[in-house]
């Protein structure tokens, strides 16, 4: 496993690589086709469709009342440790016999190990300097939290942590079983001492603040990987690989959670893991050293693990881990919801350089068991930035933001009852609960003038990408992708399926989402699960203002239906302030003049007459103007699977949908209408002009035999599976060459 030796009921056998099931691995593949390298995007929830929570149903929640004044301290009288007091903890979870690592930890000087065991672990586990604690132990020790957490999993170290703070814990390094200590010394590298005369008093690096669209950071570039990632970074953002301009300078002393680096196998999700595999060798991802740690500011966030972390005594209240999510996602978000409510105290997350080297067993959990990460952690972290809270005490605070991310399915009620009794456990061993410091949250940002620029330029270390070292060639080719976002990360894409969503939906999202700022996906039919909305494509322009408004700042929008393929590199000369559409593909647009009165083709005549006679003088002129060649009775038309609206005809084209209102026009009608009424052809972009464009239906010995990497688009194409998707990715990678390392 990734993170650690973890077990959620139930789990699933270990896959070993290149073992995934063809569902799982090309999952993998497009998901790194995707974002692997994706330019900076304002929208962190771009790797879904991102519906708004607020739209879906919330249930009834109750939230807890606390009497905090009725919670007396208890004391440890229960284990054989009740007299026994340290200020420096590590809680390890252990499933397994003790290992080398572990075994590493108990001789650091100065620090208790504390393994916290499972319905897994050996009953006869044993580990000489180490206090075990067992299902047993755990269950005499009267803590409320136990009510609430899974028998077999690594989460039980909830009950660490408490027992280390009845203990006497100052401080407490989260860990686990599988890294070493580098020198065997916690203090290297993390600040072990906050204050006195052991403490550094040197300023340190800070991320700029400069840019308050920026919301969350990959760290590991700063200690020279920048083509790594680490598990719980929203996967639209992995692609910003550039180092920072500058820094700025912040003073010691409240870096109250320590995140570290390590070296070997890094933190990192199971896309990555599986995709820069090309053989069974182990990874031995090597970061710098010599980089200064960094600190966050307030208003940006940074993944936070389980494994290698240092928790101060004004953030112990962070160490629980959630129980209503999977164990791939518990930490992660353990990390981003303790780092908001640090901000609340006036603390802040620091990353540290490697202080640990984690070996690599080759082993890893697939994808889909971290679709509860993968899905909402983008939301999740503009949500919290979003957040605000009127509690007068910490404590309340903390149980607030619980409740709400409850109501916004983030996790289920079961957390917001485990949160509540994990802050009176908090109380009860002796724990008192920080000051509010949030004032500081809504302050103007300071400017940051020329002297407060710190520079710091990180070293480039060996990397792997895609299974192919970082040559001149690879360069160039990530240097396209970066160009491509640049050029199209503020436009939205806007899908209609007719194939199987629940078999296509995520791999057209991830395959675009490479491109473009955001994606949505529309369907005949809505699936919740994989965020895709409900739409009729016989009406599908009444459902694209909706879009528009929701996505007010992109710069335009670019509809597409799945049997059409954008080939996105030969879009670049287009001017996305013009208008797009077919009109010079001759199989695409058409003229139809009605056999007969009672047709169809009569009907949407007539429909069109009565709209145009409504519409506004500048949008009739356009239109007349546009058909003065054809007799009033014949109908432009359009297949429209791909068309473009600029954000300077957004509002046109809103006003032309309402003077449709509830009339049955045809979209394929509709929106050549549309453009004509909105602009004129002349002034249309040429772009898709020169699409390959064949009216037969799709399939997929149609598609192979018609593709051109040369063109804009490619129509038709049909796509109804993962293995279709394989085919599709291999004909793109001539003009994407990326693509092809993945297949």
């Amino acid at each position: 496993m990734l993170v650690q030796d973890r077990v959620a009921p139930p789990k699933p056998p270990k896959s070993r690589i290149r073992e995934l099931p063809p569902s799982h691995r090309f999952a993998v593949i497009v998901t790194v086709a995707a974002f692997f390298f994706l330019y900076k995007t304002t929208d962190t929830a771009s790797l879904l469709c991102f519906q708004s929570q607020s739209t879906q149903s919330i249930q009834s929640l109750t939230r807890p009342q606390i009497n905090w004044n009725s919670i007396q301290i208890v004391s440890d009288k229960a284990s054989p440790y009740a007299s026994f007091r340290t200020e420096k903890w590590v809680v390890v979870s252990v499933t397994k016999y003790p290992t080398e690592e572990l075994k590493g930890l108990v001789k650091i000087k100065g620090w208790q190990v504390l393994a916290i065991g499972n319905s897994l672990t050996p009953k006869d586990w044993d580990l000489k300097g180490a206090i075990f604690l067992s299902l047993d132990a755990q269950s005499e020790l009267n803590y409320r939290i136990l009510d609430h957490l899974p028998y077999d999993s690594f989460v039980r170290k909830s009950v660490g942590y408490l027992f280390a703070i009845q203990h006497g814990a100052k401080k407490i390094y989260d860990a686990d079983d599988r890294g070493e200590v580098i020198d065997g010394d916690l203090g290297k590298h993390f600040d072990v001492e906050l204050v006195g005369e052991y403490a550094r008093q040197e300023p340190i690096l800070q991320y700029s603040h400069e840019n308050p669209n920026r919301t969350v950071v990959n760290p590991y570039i700063h200690f020279g990987q920048r083509s790594v990632w680490p598990r719980g970074l929203p996967l639209e953002n992995v692609g910003e690989i550039n180092h920072e301009e500058y820094y700025t300078e912040v003073f010691g002393g409240k870096q109250f959670i320590q995140q570290g680096i390590s070296n070997g196998l890094p933190d990192v999700d199971s896309v990555y893991y599986f995709t820069r595999k090309t053989t069974f060798e182990p990874f031995d991802i090597r970061f710098d050293e010599d980089s200064p740690k960094v600190a966050l500011p307030q208003g940006m966030m940074v993944p936070v693990n389980s494994f290698n972390t240092l928790y101060h005594s004004s953030a112990f209240w962070g160490l629980m881990l959630p129980v209503s999510v999977s164990s791939m996602a518990s930490d992660v978000i353990r990390g981003y919801w303790g780092q908001r409510l640090l901000w609340e105290l006036g603390g802040y997350v620091a990353v540290y350089p490697p202080t640990v080297h984690r070996y690599d067993r080759v082993e890893a959990y697939p994808f889909s068991d971290e679709k509860d990460l993968h899905v909402n952690v983008g939301r999740l972290i503009k949500f919290l930035l979003a957040w605000r809270s009127d509690k007068h005490r910490f404590f309340e605070t903390i149980l607030d933001l619980s409740f709400v991310m409850a109501e916004q399915g983030f996790w289920t009620e079961l957390d917001v009852k485990f949160t509540a009794a994990w802050l009176q456990d908090l109380l009860m061993v002796g724990y008192q609960q920080p000051r509010l410091m949030s004032l500081e949250l809504d302050r103007p940002r300071a400017t940051i003038g020329h002297g407060d620029r710190k520079e710091f330029v990180p070293r480039k270390l060996p990397s792997v990408h895609l299974g192919v070292e970082e040559i001149g060639t690879v360069s160039s080719e990530i240097g396209n992708l970066i160009r491509w976002r640049k050029n199209f990360g503020n436009v939205v894409l806007v899908m209609f399926c007719n194939g199987p969503v629940e078999r296509t939906a995520l791999e057209w999202r991830l395959l675009y989402g490479r491109v473009f700022k955001t994606v949505v996906i529309l369907s005949s039919r809505k699936n919740s699960d994989l965020y895709v909305q409900e739409a009729k494509l016989d009406h599908i322009y009444k459902r694209l203002p909706k879009i528009f408004d929701r996505y007010s700042s992109a710069d335009g929008f670019l509809f597409v239906e799945d049997d059409t393929v954008l080939n996105y590199w030969n879009l670049l000369q287009a001017d996305k302030t013009k208008l797009w559409t077919t009109d010079k593909v001759k199989e695409s647009w058409t003229t139809v003049k009605p056999s007969g009165n009672a047709d169809w083709y009569s009907v949407q005549v007539e429909l069109v007459k009565k709209i145009v006679g409504t519409m506004p003088v500048h949008f009739q002129v356009n239109y007349k103007e546009a058909t003065k060649k054809s007799d009033d009775t014949t109908l432009t038309m359009c297949s429209s699977e791909v068309f473009y609206v600029p954000k300077r005809f957004v509002s046109d084209f809103t006003d032309l949908v309402n003077l449709v209102g509830d009339m049955d026009l045809h979209y394929k009608v509709a929106v050549p209408m549309f453009f004509l009424s909105m602009d004129s052809p002349q002034n249309f972009d040429p772009v898709l002009g020169s699409m390959v464009y064949k009216s037969e239906p799709a399939s997929l010995n149609t598609s192979l035999s018609l593709y051109s990497a040369e063109a804009p688009a490619v129509h038709p194409w049909s796509i109804s599976s993962e293995q279709d998707f394989i085919k599709l990715v291999r004909e793109m990678a001539e003009g994407d060459p990326l693509l092809m390392e993945l297949v």
